[in-house]
């Protein structure tokens, strides 16, 4: 943007994160110098979290892709009023803070939850508990379900419109229709859609933290956690945060290996013409459609419902739920700009090598921006965690580590959205910039800001409103004197105060909706290209 001529900022923004990275890993393997594989594997405590932590993200991906499948079959068919908003909100269940629907989920399904209320009344009980591997599995699929479907609808959108009229011409319907023209685009979308939902549930802390029944349902992440803060036994969880690493980065090579990027390109979707269309199938799509609306819908209106209780007033006084909700602002603002920034220097030297034919390099600089992907924010911050307190209390430097952990987990993302529009606006506009002399400052904003405004909000967005709703940076660093909204709701949640923690899952919701918004209207105002 500035000068597509030099690079050197966006090698010495790839060169901090790995600095920073690769720090974080030192203090590790400092701490685990006696480490021994063999005898590590040998603790039935550290096998069975190996063990647990794999069955239940196995478990998650079956039930979250495998029920997408015919939600996403189902919108793809139908058209209603509000589709439009409910897709965007399968989109946004992936950045929505995880306690807001984990506490909507207890709310409803909890043992004093609505419908444990409902069955008293019937001298029955809950058939399960919230709290263990059922109570996991079922957030997992609330957050993953949605995001499975969302994308798979957008596969099955991108089937061109000839194909589909050829369908129709063969009176292909119901199940040939969908085994010979629908599935092949689904098949092609599932390899992204497992890969990306096993590393997220694989690497789920504040779901299993908040969830987690004690030592039977416990991951590697959250034993990660205890060893740290509870038993204080740093050796132990150095040697666990190098085997969740390890254990990541071989799931990532993995996913790698066996998926490649699915050309996205909407076409016109046609309606099944009424032949084709019977009651029975309406009555199908009807009840997938209900179905997912049940499970999304209620947690997230019981957490307004719950959050407008009397004692709501009681919570909003309190001075320390405020200070919460300004260290969330301030977290989610540093690491959404930092982020930002060392995007753009990363993109720009990626750019120019690209625009240069030097497509290696380019991709090694975006590697090594998004090498934070192998490295879960609980590993990371463990590693900062041990190398500070070799030379600072920790505790007070808590805002800037964790700011600083966010904005290295937000990273990927901003890369991935501005990567490619950045590249196409080189194309369009290099050669007209370089004739009239358009270069600098004059080109950032006449040019590049214009042009990008759409995918630079889309990416601020999301950090934002990941950092705000991040837990696992700050149930490391976090103290009594030092507290994000996501910890402080975390807290009263632990110590069963529901309506104190409705008004604060509630605060938590408006906050980063209306913060995911107004970044949207004020950064995409007077769009241009």
């Amino acid at each position: 943007m500035l000068n597509p001529s030099r690079t050197w900022p966006g090698s010495l923004a790839a060169s901090l994160v790995v600095l920073l990275i690769g720090s974080a890993l030192w203090a590790l393997f400092s701490h685990s110098q006696d480490l021994n594989l063999e005898a590590l594997w040998q603790d039935a405590y550290l096998r069975h979290v190996t063990v647990f932590s794999f069955k239940q993200a196995t478990l998650s991906v079956i039930l979250s892709v495998g029920l997408a499948i015919p939600v996403a079959h189902a919108l793809s068919r139908r058209e209603f009023a509000g589709k439009r908003w409910l897709l965007k909100l399968f989109a946004m269940t992936l950045v929505l803070p995880v306690l807001i629907g984990v506490f909507g989920l207890v709310a409803i399904f909890g043992r004093s939850g609505l419908i444990a209320d409902t069955l008293q009344h019937f001298d029955l009980s809950m058939p399960f508990s919230i709290y263990g591997l059922s109570g996991i599995l079922l957030a997992h699929v609330f957050f993953n379900l949605p995001f499975s479907a969302q994308i798979m609808v957008q596969a099955l959108e991108g089937i061109p419109a000839d194909q589909r009229r050829l369908a129709t011409q063969l009176g292909l319907g119901g199940w040939q229709r969908f085994r010979h023209l629908e599935w092949p685009y689904l098949r092609q979308s599932l390899p992204h859609i497992v890969g990306l939902v096993f590393m997220l549930c694989f690497t789920s802390f504040a779901t299993v933290m908040a969830l987690g029944g004690g030592p039977k349902a416990t991951t590697i992440e959250l034993a990660i956690y205890q060893a740290i803060r509870f038993d204080f036994d740093l050796q132990t969880g150095a040697a666990l945060a190098l085997w969740q690493m390890m254990l990541c980065g071989t799931i990532a090579f993995v996913v790698q290996t066996f998926t490649r990027a699915v050309p996205n390109t909407p076409s016109e979707v046609l309606p099944l013409p009424h032949a084709l269309d019977s009651r029975a199938a309406k009555c199908w799509d009807l009840l997938w459609i209900t179905l997912v609306l049940l499970l999304v819908l209620p947690p997230l209106g019981v957490v307004l419902y719950r959050g407008l209780n009397p004692s709501a007033l009681t919570v909003l006084a309190d001075a320390a739920l405020w200070q919460a909700t300004m260290h969330s602002l301030w977290v989610a603002t540093g690491a959404s700009a930092i982020a930002f920034v060392l995007a753009i220097a990363v993109i720009l030297a990626s750019r120019h090598w690209r625009f240069h034919g030097q497509k290696r390099r380019a991709d090694g600089i975006e590697t090594l921006g998004a090498m934070i992907l192998v490295v879960p924010s609980i590993v990371l911050s463990t590693g900062l965690f041990l190398l500070f307190r070799q030379f600072s209390d920790v505790f007070s430097l808590a805002l800037w580590l964790v700011m600083g952990v966010n904005a290295l987990m937000a990273l990927p993302y901003l890369i991935k959205v501005l990567s490619a529009p950045a590249y196409q606006v080189a194309q369009s506009y290099h050669a007209l910039c370089a004739t009239l002399g358009v270069r600098g400052i004059t080109r950032l904003r006449l040019i590049e800001w214009q042009c990008l405004r759409r995918p630079i909000a889309r990416g601020l967005a999301v950090s934002f409103v990941l950092s705000m709703g991040d837990l696992s940076a700050i149930s490391l660093f976090g103290s009594q004197h030092f507290q994000t909204l996501p910890l402080y709701l975390f807290r009263l949640m632990g110590s069963y105060q529901m309506d104190a923690g409705a008004a604060a899952a509630m605060l938590l919701l408006a906050t980063s909706l209306g913060s995911y918004a107004l970044i949207i209207r004020l950064v995409q105002w007077r769009h241009a290209c």
